[in-house]
């Protein structure tokens, strides 16, 4: 049984990520701001936990992530503001790092997007700006700690029934369902292989793809 602390745990892919760590016997629980979503983060398995991450610094984090034993980061501000999304899918993620580390909680699991490079090419005009190049700090950052990180960068987000198969490097947008996404996440989680890699996927075709067990294995 492995302790994992979710961060933004009423997500929809958080969300479908409880059931399937706590079905193979994890505890998991789910960081989320708003008390009011604690039932629907209970109904799936996981333990609430009420904390505001967008204020809290290092010691206050990780104190809430001391005594488990990986982290997922699946918080967002969900577009809109820029200065709400570097507050937190940056400087709370890069926060959150820093405290991983304080803890001594090594296992560390980013959520990002597929086209999070140095080079993502969206405009500084453009409303996706702020999200992008929050995404690619954050990322660098975990790479630059000494954390066991694993960075999973999923395509564009559907609503789609889980195939239970991924490609890797997809071209294009890679679209994929968030209930793969939350299947890769518990994959990686118990996959040591994908620690300090970068994984950008998609659902693929049938002939592209594989199981998400192959396609994580070194």
């Amino acid at each position: 049984m492995s302790r994992i602390l979710v961060f933004g745990g009423h997500g929809r892919i958080a969300l479908l990520l409880a059931p399937l760590l706590t079905e193979r016997g994890d505890e998991v629980t789910g960081v989320i701001r708003n008390p009011d979503h604690a039932a629907d983060v209970d109904a799936g398995g996981a333990r609430a936990l009420v904390a505001d991450i967008e204020t809290m610094d290092v010691d206050a984090l990780a104190e809430i992530i001391r005594g488990h034993d990986a982290v997922v980061w699946s918080a967002g501000a969900g577009g809109g503001d820029p200065q709400r999304t570097y507050a937190v899918d940056r400087d709370a993620a890069q926060r959150s790092m820093d405290a991983a580390e304080r803890a001594g909680v090594r296992r560390y699991v980013m959520v990002s997007w597929i086209g999070s490079t140095a080079d993502h090419g969206v405009p500084e005009d453009d409303s996706f700006f702020a999200y992008a190049d929050a995404k690619w700090a954050a990322d660098e950052h975990l790479r630059g700690t000494e954390l066991e990180g694993t960075i999973l960068a999923p395509g564009t987000l559907t609503l789609d029934e889980p195939t239970g198969r991924v490609q890797l490097d997809p071209e294009g947008n890679g679209e994929v369902s968030r209930a793969d996404v939350a299947a890769v996440i518990a994959a990686s989680l118990a996959e040591p292989c994908t620690i300090g890699r970068t994984l950008r996927f998609g659902n693929g075709s049938a002939e592209s793809s594989l199981p998400i067990t192959e396609a994580l294995a070194c």
